[in-house]
């Protein structure tokens, strides 16, 4: 999209319309959605993609993601693919597999594809000793082209308990300079319950650790609908958070209480949880609290202040989604490594071994950890980019839609122009007959307005419940 379209970042809290679309749907980190790979995709294909992408684009920059799956303890709300345990012995074995796997994944590409992202996640990144860290980071500059620190997006996911003093520091001499910090809830109560106890001064601490040792970007991750929480209790931990902490983003996520999937979260006494209407008022004053505190609402739980990259990115409509959330590299293909990890390169997804076991054997045997995927069909890269452009920009240009994909927009999706039509009644959309606006209402229900182009959710087997979208 061209610099000169600007991106309104309006947003309205619309009771009626969040209460009319009161339903489950993907996140969209990715069309199609996870649970639509299959075990027919390997190793031998994501090469064969590889190749084509590098043909089409020698010089395409990478981003890298690196799964650390490791957690000392258990956060009952947690959904990660992660691994609960205090013996730290148990990430020795995985950091020499996981630098097999760098070793090996770097084979497929030249050094014109310069590494411009690096993003460490987890579990716990900060489970790492320093010294593992900095062998693991030394792997990465071995066999990958970073671009200069300045240059790039080096991001860590960091746990506060796992951080004494010094040690953001040292990761920014590492090379980091990006950091996201897990927070939740500052309500004693509420942290004993969902068993993660963190005090405001470690993570105070933290934030002006990374701010005084000139970390471009700190995000904080904040969960509403967390047992024992009210209206009073978590506006007082985003008061704090506003006021005292100051991120250049905020993360404000929903908590989708499913046991069914995520075994910790059973733990939760579920009498505890509040209620849907109370979640949906603390929902409200968050975003009000928020707006007049000057942050934007970029999209899909996420706030920025305004001269933040993901807010400028999002206004210029260069902003990019995939399975680490909203990114400002969209001219990167992502390379996911170890366990579980997913691929976004080119026409094809591709993910890693989920367990252990099968992850060791396959660097054992030298050969990439992936054991399933996809290869995107014509029509999958289509709805792809236009997910993605609502996903982003809130906005769809019929013409200039058309013009990129190589498609007639009303034709090609004359069934889901009547979706539109629906929507535009309803108010979750405006149509001017040359652009689809999402209106500041509808913002808050993007996943619905996306569900209208997804083939899948119409027409494919449904593997997975989803989460609400609100």
């Amino acid at each position: 999209m061209s610099d000169a379209i600007v991106i309104s970042q309006e947003v309205r809290f619309d009771r009626a319309l969040i209460e009319k679309y009161d339903r489950s749907g993907p996140r969209y980190t990715s069309y199609p959605t996870a649970p639509h790979f299959h075990e027919g995709f390997g190793p031998e294909d994501f090469r064969r993609e590889i190749a084509r992408s590098s043909a089409e684009k020698p010089d395409r920059p990478l981003s890298l993601y690196l799964h650390i799956p490791f957690c000392d303890t258990v956060c009952y709300y947690c959904a990660c693919n992660k691994i609960i345990t205090p013996d730290r012995t148990r990430a020795v074995p995985y950091l020499d597999a996981l630098i097999r796997e760098i070793e090996l994944m770097a084979r497929n590409f030249t050094s014109e594809r310069q590494v411009r992202q690096i993003h460490f996640g987890g579990g716990s990144p900060s489970y790492l000793t320093m010294e593992q860290t900095v062998r693991l980071w030394s792997a990465l500059r071995d066999h990958f082209h970073l671009a200069d620190k300045s240059a790039g997006e080096y991001g860590i996911e960091a746990d506060p308990r796992e951080c004494p003093t010094g040690t953001i520091a040292r990761l920014g001499e590492i090379g980091f300079n990006r950091v996201s910090f897990g927070v939740q809830d500052l309500e004693p109560a509420v942290q004993k319950a969902v068993n993660r106890i963190q005090p405001l001064e470690l993570t105070q601490r933290c934030v002006e650790e990374a701010r005084a040792n000139g970390f471009h970007s700190i995000n904080l991750d904040l969960i509403y609908g967390l047992p024992l929480q009210t209206e009073a209790s978590f506006m007082k931990t985003l008061e704090v958070v506003i006021t005292d902490l100051q991120p250049d983003r905020l993360a404000v996520f929903n908590y989708a209480h499913l046991p069914q999937y995520f075994t910790p979260q059973r733990r939760i006494d579920v009498n505890q949880l509040p209620s849907a209407e109370v979640k949906l008022r603390i929902l409200e004053q968050t975003i009000s609290r928020l707006l007049a505190a000057g942050y934007v609402y970029v999209g899909m739980d996420h706030f920025a202040k305004p001269d933040d990259e993901l807010a400028m990115s999002q206004r210029l409509g260069t902003l990019h989604r995939n399975f680490q959330g909203y990114t400002t590299r969209a001219e990167c293909d992502l390379v996911g490594l170890g366990l579980t990890s997913i691929s976004q390169f080119g026409h094809a997804y591709a993910q890693n071994y989920k367990t252990l076991p099968e992850y060791y054997a396959r660097m054992d045997a030298g050969e990439l950890a992936i054991f399933r995927g996809l290869e995107l069909s014509v029509d999958d890269r289509i709805r792809r980019d236009v997910i993605m452009r609502l996903m982003c920009d809130f906005q769809l240009d019929r013409q200039g839609t058309g013009e990129r994909l190589g498609i007639d927009f009303d034709q090609y999706f004359s069934v889901e122009n009547g979706e539109i039509a629906r929507m535009v009644d309803e108010g979750l959309l405006e149509d001017d007959g040359r652009c689809v606006r999402v209106t500041a209402g509808g913002r808050l229900l993007i996943r619905n307005v996306c569900m209208a182009f997804d083939w899948y959710l119409a027409n494919g087997p449904q593997k997975k419940a989803f989460s609400k979208t609100i």
